[in-house]
């Protein structure tokens, strides 16, 4: 689907959609404990449906209409449960220690990028401990037992190899410690999830190294709302930053979320002078973020710690750069940063989403500050995350065609 934006400022009241990384680890959580949980405010997002049918493929159950979780207890399988990931690196690296804690492993599929993004972590991991990693072009098979002890991971490519650890540790017989090899990115994510495990019941204490997870722990039941999502609402920040005025409502101002920084970034990128931010604890800010950069007038942005960024479901450093700079803008990429220098507008024109959400989503928040049209290709992608966004971009004002 193409879309022909109109340029204009965006204006009404939005509750941003529900978080995604909070809902992956909620529907994990109470999936896991032994009873009835009831979860509200889920996006029907196609990363958050990869996950609860991969629940349900483990035996977790979930009525789409009350909201109810039945959890599923560990058991063994005579076949290895089938898991289609999408293209949801967060429920591929989240239940593959699941898997393995409650059946034994399992069989994961994906689509587009997803099982070419980094999984070393994992494949050195299991290997020290004797657990089955095969990795094909479409699948990942993993199988074996998951035993108590010490287990080791850089905590410097994705924390969501951290993440599924916590969530599966916690079910083993022995205690466990997980330690760090490197410096932690993305930290904001990890604490998501210990916010998550606490709320479910589940005890883990930090160390000098890590942290230590006593085992033989049972998730309890617990009724939860997923909060609005800061990484989502990012783009109509940016939005209003750039001219537009909405009022964003919804937001929990006490978040454990990591993308509750683009208010501070936001602030940041009004300020005359040149600016330096460091995504490495908050990837997914960026592409709102070299928007804004790219209409700072004369002004000259750094953004670093953004490596991890060429793996997401495109190269994001790199696209971000082809669009911005197709649009009139003038942005520099590095292997792991962009430099930005800012113009005081962008012409408009024939962009694409390269298939990413978040590269459709800030093009739209483009388009209201550019002096032409922008066509955005592949404009349905935004269904990974946010379904609802052009629906929302209307209603706040936008002048969006379908083009064919």
């Amino acid at each position: 689907m193409n879309l022909y934006l109109e340029p204009g400022k965006l204006t009404g009241t939005l509750t941003p959609p529900p978080s995604k990384s909070q809902a992956h680890r909620l529907i994990i959580a109470a999936s896991l404990a032994q009873g009835v949980s009831h979860l509200t405010n889920l996006a029907a997002s196609e990363d958050i449906q990869a996950t609860l049918g991969c629940m349900a493929a483990l035996g977790a159950e979930y009525d789409r209409d009350s909201g109810e979780i039945q959890g599923v207890a560990p058991h063994g399988v005579e076949t290895l449960p089938k898991l289609d990931c999408g293209e949801s690196g967060s429920t591929l690296r989240f239940l593959i220690p699941v898997a393995l804690a409650i059946t034994g492993g399992g069989q994961f599929f994906g689509r587009g990028r997803l099982l070419a993004r980094p999984m070393e972590p994992y494949e050195v991991l299991f290997q020290e401990k004797g657990i089955r990693y095969e990795r094909g072009p479409d699948c990942i098979t993993v199988e074996g037992t998951l035993t108590p002890g010490l287990y080791r991971l850089p905590g410097n490519v994705s924390s969501q190899f951290i993440t599924g650890l916590l969530y599966a540790l916690p079910l083993l017989d022995g205690d466990s410690e997980l330690a760090l090899t490197t410096g932690l990115e993305s930290g904001g994510y990890v604490d998501m999830t210990l916010d998550a495990l606490a709320r479910f019941g589940v005890t883990v204490q930090r160390t000098a190294a890590g942290w230590h997870i006593p085992g033989g722990q049972r998730y309890t039941p617990r009724d939860c709302a997923v909060e609005s999502d800061y990484s989502q609402a990012a783009n109509f920040l940016v939005a209003n930053s750039l001219g537009s005025s909405i009022r964003l409502e919804g937001l929990n101002p006490g978040s454990t979320q990591g993308d509750r920084v683009i208010l501070d970034y936001v602030r940041r990128l009004e300020e005359p002078g040149e600016v330096t931010l460091d995504v490495s604890q908050c990837p997914d800010l960026v592409p709102p973020l070299a928007l804004r950069a790219a209409l700072r007038d004369g002004e000259v942005t750094h953004i670093v710690g953004a490596a991890r960024l060429r793996m997401k479901e495109s190269d994001r450093l790199d696209t971000v750069t082809i669009e911005l700079n197709n649009l009139g803008g003038h942005v520099t990429q590095n292997p792991d940063s962009l430099t930005i220098l800012g113009r005081s507008y962008l012409y408009g024109g024939v962009t694409d989403s390269h298939n990413d959400h978040r590269i459709a989503m800030m093009l739209g928040v483009a388009a209201t500050r550019c002096l032409d049209a922008v066509t955005v290709c592949g404009a349905e992608c935004v269904a990974k995350s946010y379904p609802n966004f052009w629906e929302d971009y209307k209603r706040l004002g936008g002048n969006v065609r379908q083009r064919f």
